[in-house]
């Protein structure tokens, strides 16, 4: 037994509608997904140059934490340029 298509979907070529709350939610929820990955990125940028500046400083025995401060100075730089490259590429 065959089915009979919808007479309402039937030789339609409109576009998803865009007042649908599902589909604002799934780009809500896309959205959210992204600048979270974007979050997640720029902190393990900051950790890890943290974390390099403190064991060559405790390798280099320093007084000073100059690796430290050099270094995550250096991550927050590099992890805002990944921000705003991201930013404007869409």
């Amino acid at each position: 037994m065959a089915t009979q298509p919808d007479s309402s979907t039937e030789g339609s070529s409109q576009k998803p509608d865009q007042t649908n709350p599902l589909h604002n939610a799934t780009d809500k929820t896309k959205s959210f997904a992204e600048y979270s990955g974007i979050a997640f990125q720029m902190l393990g940028t900051i950790g890890l140059g943290v974390f390099a500046g403190m064991k060559l400083d405790e390798y280099q025995q320093n007084k000073q934490p100059i690796w430290t401060i050099i270094l995550s100075l250096t991550a927050i730089g590099a992890s805002l340029y990944l921000f705003i490259r991201s930013l404007t590429s869409k």
